[in-house]
């Protein structure tokens, strides 16, 4: 076994890790695994059990949870929840907080709907300009927050207030905005056709492989420190299961009545997730954007010392948070089939907030990861999904989430003084 230096050091996805020796057996990376949970870093494990809990529960109080109509469903009300807590992540990372995330989507939405509507844009062109409302909300949010130093909680708290008024001002009260382009709206209401489907999966986890194989042997030939090759080989078999299966899944007739009618194919939503859950996993754990943002969020004062551009880092981050909340306000918009005033002031952004930290997201910044989002959505969708399928009234849902938040944050808290204890 190489052995380097004890020197703290941070991980691909901001966890720091006290030991940098090369793991030479999956028996030695699961030791290492058991130490950092000892040590506090327990990562995304908690919100994965919960997931499994839920679905257990749910599955045995009521049998057509686990119906592949229901799970389909599940996934497309999960994405605007998941796409706007992937964006709250850089924010979050940063130990800031962003209030008006939900209604700077909801004002991306309108305006995306408008020129589709008065205008008669291409859809691609009315997302775009849809993103970029939210780009510009973040380069204000950003500039108050890090040329001022203004608080996030209270900068974000007032655009919050005063983004209501865009789509108010623009649709009207008590008016709508029919959401109806062919393409947007598909998004939640088709499918991928199944070939499609299963090229794309087959893509993903051969490139998936491809890249996985590269970084060993490139890192074992340099001499620096990598996983060993059986634990290289089970992700990828992992991986491969749950792709596949879920596309096998997904391919089949999941229509509640098959004997009239067709539902099949992975909902057009998904990938959109997918793409957007690799891409900003890169960008993270692969550029030198994503390793400066886990340095300012573990200690700005010493990233600022090491030549980091701070200011340039917090607006970024706030930026790329608003974008992502567009795309989220396109999400819900597509699933709805309509923007109205009231768009994105529900409970969204609390939702989204919810799922970021659930997944594993520190609340005190330097720790977190995009597929935290996805699987904090997920837990967060399950709940009002489970809960309506057993008829439950409507307070049972806020209870339990806010139940689930709680302990989420109380896993963070201790995890952190864990940490703190010991050393890391």
């Amino acid at each position: 076994m190489t052995v380097g230096s004890d020197t703290p050091t941070k991980a691909d996805d901001g966890a720091f890790s006290t030991d940098t020796r090369q793991a030479a057996t999956v028996a030695d990376s699961a030791r290492d695994y058991l130490n950092r949970l000892r040590g506090g870093d327990m990562g995304s494990l908690p919100a994965v059990l919960g997931l499994l809990v839920l679905f257990v529960v749910f599955s045995s109080l009521h049998d057509r949870f686990l119906t592949m109509y229901n799970l389909a469903n599940l996934a497309i009300q999960a994405a605007s929840i998941i796409v706007l807590a992937m964006g709250l992540v850089f924010v979050l990372l940063l130990g800031e907080i962003d209030l008006s995330a939900g209604v700077a989507g909801g004002a991306a939405a309108t305006v995306t709907a408008l020129v589709l509507i008065d205008h008669d844009w291409t859809w691609w062109l009315a997302t775009l300009a849809g993103i970029a409302v939210g780009a510009v909300i973040g380069v204000a949010i950003g500039s108050l927050v890090a040329l001022l130093g203004i608080p996030s909680f209270v900068v974000t708290l007032a655009f919050f207030l005063a983004l209501q008024a865009v789509p108010l001002k623009l649709i009207g009260s008590g008016g709508s905005l029919r959401f109806n382009d062919e393409v947007l709206r598909g998004l939640s209401i088709k499918n991928v056709p199944v070939t499609a489907g299963w090229i794309a999966a087959a893509l993903i986890v051969l490139g998936f492989a491809a890249l996985a194989l590269w970084r060993y042997y490139s890192r074992s030939a340099r001499g620096l420190v990598h996983q060993p090759l059986p634990l290289v080989i089970l992700q990828i078999v992992v991986l491969a299961v749950i792709v596949l299966g879920v596309t096998a899944l997904l391919s089949t007739n999941r229509a509640p009545n098959p004997r009239l009618f067709n539902i099949s194919g992975i909902p057009w939503v998904l990938p959109v997730v997918v793409v957007l859950l690799l891409f900003w996993t890169f960008v993270l754990t692969r550029t030198r954007f994503g390793r400066h943002l886990y340095a300012v969020g573990g200690n700005a004062e010493a990233a600022r010392r090491a030549g980091i551009n701070v200011t340039r880092i917090k607006i970024s981050a706030f930026v790329i948070c608003s974008s992502m909340a567009a795309v989220s306000g396109v999400l819900s918009a597509s699933y709805t089939g309509k923007v109205s005033p009231g768009s994105g002031g529900g409970n969204e952004l609390l939702y989204a907030v919810a799922a970021a930290v659930i997944g594993g997201t520190s609340l005190f910044g330097g720790r977190g990861r995009a597929i935290d989002a996805v699987i904090g959505g997920l837990v967060i969708a399950s709940i009002p999904n489970g809960l309506g399928l057993l008829n439950q009234a409507a307070y049972i849902n806020f209870v339990v989430t806010g139940g689930v938040l709680l302990l989420a944050a109380s896993v963070d808290a201790i995890s952190r003084r864990r940490r703190s204890a010991a050393g890391v």
